[in-house]
């Protein structure tokens, strides 16, 4: 959402005048109304991956929150806007593309191991979408299966939309553009390695919060009379 602020401007007097002319008075702008699905064309939409993010939060011994995101990860969405609790999401993430700060010689493949992400068994991180619910003009929470390390769990995002157009000229596609955040305790998709024991913080957090900003193409863009 975003706050409109007005500066008052003070209105000089004629010259000879003993007084200032009265500062003018100005309505405030209605607040601008939130993005809407229906401004969009029904179809598949799929990743722009120039333009899309998922990154993840962790706490790291109660000390800070050590940030790392996905390099490849893709999505499809099946929207009509008229019904846009009937969409349907899914998607999948490679593990392998895990991108880390500074991580030490060997780290890397560590977590691609057994103990943690298991890649070598489980290639791909995949979620369907299951039940959507709007939760105002432009949110909605999406549940859905997480698949991870070969482990099947519901997981929910709080979704909001951005906005979207159904195309131009210059980009004959329509686009959307969403971001999504949500919580995982990774305990449940058997990666617990390192969980702190109750009442310390000597460790990796259980609690994974990740955010996922996104933009997606869809239909061809059709011009007025086409």
């Amino acid at each position: 959402m975003k706050t409109v602020l007005f500066a008052a401007a003070a209105v000089l007097g004629l010259a000879g005048c003993s007084k200032p002319a009265p500062a003018p008075t100005q309505a405030a702008a209605p607040a601008s109304a939130a993005p809407s699905v229906t401004d969009v064309p029904a179809g598949v939409y799929k990743t722009d991956p120039m333009h899309s993010s998922l990154t993840f939060k962790v706490s790291h011994m109660g000390f800070s929150h050590y940030t790392a995101r996905f390099g490849k990860f893709d999505a499809t969405l099946t929207l009509d806007p008229v019904h846009p609790e009937a969409a349907r999401l899914t998607a999948t993430i490679d593990p392998q593309s895990l991108e880390l700060n500074a991580p030490p010689k060997g780290f890397h493949d560590e977590l691609m191991g057994q103990t943690w992400f298991d890649a070598k068994a489980h290639p791909q991180m995949t979620f369907a979408s299951t039940k959507i619910e709007k939760t105002g003009a432009n949110t909605a929470k999406v549940t859905g299966d997480l698949s991870l390390k070969g482990i099947t769990r519901p997981v929910t995002l709080d979704v909001t939309f951005n906005g979207g157009y159904p195309g131009m000229d210059l980009d004959p596609h329509a686009r959307i553009g969403f971001t999504a955040t949500g919580t995982l305790n990774r305990a449940d998709f058997g990666m617990g390695f390192g969980i702190p024991a109750p009442g310390s913080n000597m460790g990796v957090g259980g609690l994974v919060d990740f955010t996922i900003d996104t933009e997606m193409t869809g239909p061809a863009f059709k011009k007025a009379g086409g």
